[in-house]
């Protein structure tokens, strides 16, 4: 028996058009090559399309790539010039992900650095990334107090940051849990508490991929 929240996703991905042909290409192919299935809801990717649209970014960073599902929808987004680097840590990960944003039509504006991000983040100002309109962080848990350190040194005033899964289930407000990546998480927010730079809310979801929620930030 389906969760509530999974008809409710059901009624409005048909009722708002968010699933089409090319992201549910990308779906079944992430599955067919075995990829854990951890990537955005579709409503959410089209939530992140459309703030990166609402901003006119003409530049985007997603540190996380997976399989490209959220970086299609972000690269959608992009103004006609616009350029988006997605950094992904797994090399067969990132095959897929090269393979999605080429068949989106995306390959001219979406490139994939593999690797590390904390060891490509350094490099970005050398290849031409100076500063980042809107910044999409879904990677692993235990580096997003770095991520969000290299990210406001990217960011200008009016950059957008999102930040996937900082409710973790509601245990974010659980500070004896066991669950090992909460630390990190609320390391994370106390650093954008604390940081005068950045003014930021939090949004809870709940949809097929569970209960979880964003963070959601612009700088000053």
């Amino acid at each position: 028996m389906k969760d509530t929240w999974e008809d409710v996703d059901e009624y409005f991905d048909d009722k708002l058009h968010v699933s089409d042909e090319i992201t549910e290409s990308i779906l079944e192919k992430n599955e067919a090559n075995g990829l854990p299935a951890i990537e955005v809801a579709g409503a959410h990717g089209k939530m992140l399309y459309l703030m990166a649209k609402m901003k006119n970014a003409k530049t985007i960073l997603e540190i996380g790539t997976h399989g490209g599902f959220s970086s299609v929808w972000l690269g959608r987004a992009l103004s006609e010039d616009g350029q988006m680097a997605t950094l992904e840590f797994n090399a067969a990960h990132a095959d897929v992900a090269e393979e999605n944003i080429f068949n989106a039509g995306l390959a001219d504006k979406v490139k994939v650095y593999r690797g590390s991000a904390l060891d490509t983040l350094p490099s970005l100002m050398e290849k031409g990334y100076r500063h980042f309109d809107f910044v999409f962080i879904d990677a692993d848990k235990e580096n997003y107090p770095a991520y969000i350190r290299w990210v406001l040194e990217f960011s200008k005033t009016g950059t957008v940051i999102v930040a996937d899964n900082v409710v973790r289930n509601g245990r974010v407000v659980d500070d004896e849990t066991e669950e090992a990546q909460v630390p990190y998480i609320r390391e994370f927010i106390d650093i954008i508490s604390n940081d005068p730079r950045i003014e930021a809310t939090a949004l809870q979801t709940v949809s097929g991929k569970g209960y979880d929620g964003f963070l959601i930030g612009v700088v000053r």
